[in-house]
């Protein structure tokens, strides 16, 4: 399956999304990937999703001899901006916007809350979640909020966004019992 970068109007995202689907049918695939972020207002915690990529939705073409009849139908789609890169040369998402956009797939339809630790050094280790693999992109941490700043660069556009963790506190190898003392 070949994906392809929509540009489309900021916040509306889920309203490309769904009219493209009633009008491609099951033609193409839709994705708008998501991030569950906490946040503690007033002493109450609330959940907000957001699009991990605002103003992007991808989409899954496996036959490509149907492109040209998906173009013109996203072409005429409300809130549609353009294909990236242009929409002169459309091109499938390769290499590292590709790797990114499957990462945040196969974490569902929205990437919840990272299990971390810190190490000796107070740097942060991701055990499991959206986070594993995006260390290397962290360029800050709100251990309070629970919330690590990601920087990242798709189809040539760098943004930044937060994504939820949890600090896990793992057991020390002193406390640990041995030969099932």
């Amino acid at each position: 399956m070949e994906y392809y970068a929509i540009q489309v109007k900021t916040l509306h995202e889920d309203d490309f999304a769904k009219v493209l689907s009633l009008n491609a049918g099951a033609s193409l695939s839709i994705t708008v990937p998501k991030r569950a972020l906490p946040i503690r207002k007033l002493g109450k915690t609330v959940t907000d999703v957001r699009p991990v990529f605002p103003g992007y939705v991808f989409i899954g073409i496996s036959d490509p001899e149907t492109y040209n009849e998906i173009h013109w139908l996203v072409k005429r789609t409300k809130f549609f901006y353009r294909f990236l890169p242009s929409n002169q040369t459309r091109k499938p998402l390769t290499g590292f916007d590709l790797r990114l956009l499957t990462h945040f797939i196969s974490h569902g339809e929205r990437a919840d809350t990272s299990k971390v630790k810190f190490d000796e050094n107070d740097r942060i280790v991701v055990l499991e979640g959206p986070l594993k693999g995006l260390e290397g992109f962290i360029v800050k941490v709100d251990r309070r909020k629970g919330r690590a700043k990601v920087r990242l660069a798709m189809c040539e556009d760098s943004f930044s966004f937060d994504l939820a963790f949890t600090a896990v506190e793992l057991a020390s190898k002193g406390n640990t019992p041995q030969n099932g003392q």
